[in-house]
């Protein structure tokens, strides 16, 4: 098998290139139509082949939500011999939040983060969002916040709250419908800064603007130069790939070796 660059996530060695799951979710952020493209093609057999693929190529690593499918999947994968970090994101459809982490910590992730935390942020909720952290510290596994604003992250390197790791957009997506939803290039600088200015672990997600910049490997490997630039060398991309026309894993992983093989 190939291997890639990794970093440290608290004892864990995670490849500088992560597997996203949102195409594995349905997910999108571009049209209905890609949503159900995505769904159908995903099916188990076929995440299970495109996880089973990035081991191949170096890709140790899945971010995939902690929902009833992505429970199945782990399980399959695991029961079939895969060895492999699962960051989990909390889903926000669970009963509970509590109950939603409590079923993530029972399949043993790699770590925890809390995503849809930016609602709460901009109403100045913050209480709710630090209670929830201390949900996912007291399974024991790391801690993470997930954010499309930069000064959320700022605001909780600030006040010093208990984070182990960022999950970071590079776009701020923080409108109320997909038609509405912008990827303005000048969002990315803005979150690289705050990046940098963290001594913690970033997992800068986004980097293609869902979809918008892999027009041809040009516009790829201008991307993923862009972001392995401006992020710190403790930190690591995520994205999500579609199998379905072409080989995404090994075409990204490809990129991804080529550019960290050489100084930046």
């Amino acid at each position: 098998m190939s291997t890639l660059p990794t970093i440290d996530l608290c004892g864990h060695a995670i490849s500088r290139l992560i597997f996203g799951g949102n195409p594995v979710a349905g997910f999108s952020h571009t049209s209905v139509e890609m949503d159900e493209e995505m769904q159908n093609y995903y099916t188990t057999e076929n995440v299970k082949k495109a996880v089973r693929h990035c081991l191949e190529v170096g890709i140790n690593t899945i971010q995939f939500r902690g929902d009833a499918f992505s429970f199945r999947l782990i399980r399959e994968m695991r029961n079939e011999g895969m060895q492999f970090n699962w960051i989990a994101q909390s889903a926000p459809e669970m009963l509970s939040f509590e109950s939603g982490i409590a079923k993530i910590a029972a399949m043993k992730p790699t770590a925890i983060y809390m995503q849809g935390c930016d609602p709460f942020f901009m109403e100045g909720k913050t209480d709710i969002i630090r209670d929830r952290l201390k949900v996912i510290r007291d399974t024991g596994y790391p801690v993470g916040l997930g954010t499309h604003l930069p000064e959320q992250v700022a605001f909780a390197e600030e006040h010093g709250w208990d984070v182990d790791f960022y999950e970071t957009c590079v776009y701020n997506m923080m409108v109320p419908s997909l038609e509405a939803r912008r990827f303005d290039h000048a969002d990315c600088a803005l979150m690289y800064n705050v990046i940098r200015q963290t001594k913690k672990p970033c997992m800068a997600f986004k980097i293609l603007a869902a979809s918008r910049r892999c027009g041809s490997e040009e516009a790829l490997r201008e991307a993923f130069t862009e972001a392995f630039t401006n992020i710190k060398p403790t930190d690591a991309v995520v994205v999500g790939m579609l199998q379905k026309h072409k080989d995404q894993v090994a075409q990204n992983a490809g990129i991804v070796r080529d550019i960290l093989s050489k100084p930046l």
